[in-house]
């Protein structure tokens, strides 16, 4: 089973503001496969984590059917069920809401967790791990740069 390693960071300037995501895309070696900040519109701290992850769980999938494809696999769905998929976020609250330690009460919240189950079931395993935010230094970075590089803000 490959492994990957998916860092996630949302973040909203005055929260709620204007917002933005950063995803790193990582094998278990540690060499980036993918990374990108995209800014994302008015929202809440939470929303733009909740965001970063389920774009962050979409790109993996697409990464994941690009490597079946070249691998001459016949179904990426199977490659995609022998994926270990490790997520690393810095946001406590996120992380506890998916690992079912917290409830979730915001209707908004509730839509994006519901989301991200259903793009959790392709892969084999998905664990979401709390990380220090110096440890996400690479994500928050991307999150930054998409702040500061969108003239709308």
């Amino acid at each position: 089973m490959q492994k990957i390693i998916l860092n996630t960071d949302g973040g909203s300037r005055g929260n709620p503001g204007p917002g933005a995501i950063g995803v790193v895309i990582s094998n278990e070696q540690g060499n980036t496969l993918k990374e990108y900040g995209e800014a994302i519109g008015e929202c809440t701290n939470n929303e733009a984590e909740y965001g970063a992850l389920i774009s962050g769980l979409k790109a993996v999938k697409i990464l994941v059917g690009k490597t079946a494809r070249l691998d001459s696999e016949v179904d990426p769905r199977r490659k995609a069920k022998n994926t270990e998929l490790e997520c690393k976020l810095d946001s406590e609250l996120v992380v506890k809401q998916l690992n079912h330690e917290y409830k979730l009460k915001d209707e908004r919240i509730q839509k994006f967790f519901i989301e991200i189950w259903n793009l959790m079931i392709e892969f084999g395993k998905v664990s979401f791990v709390h990380i220090p935010r110096e440890e996400n230094k690479e994500a928050d970075k991307l999150v930054n740069k998409a702040l500061d590089e969108n003239k709308l803000f």
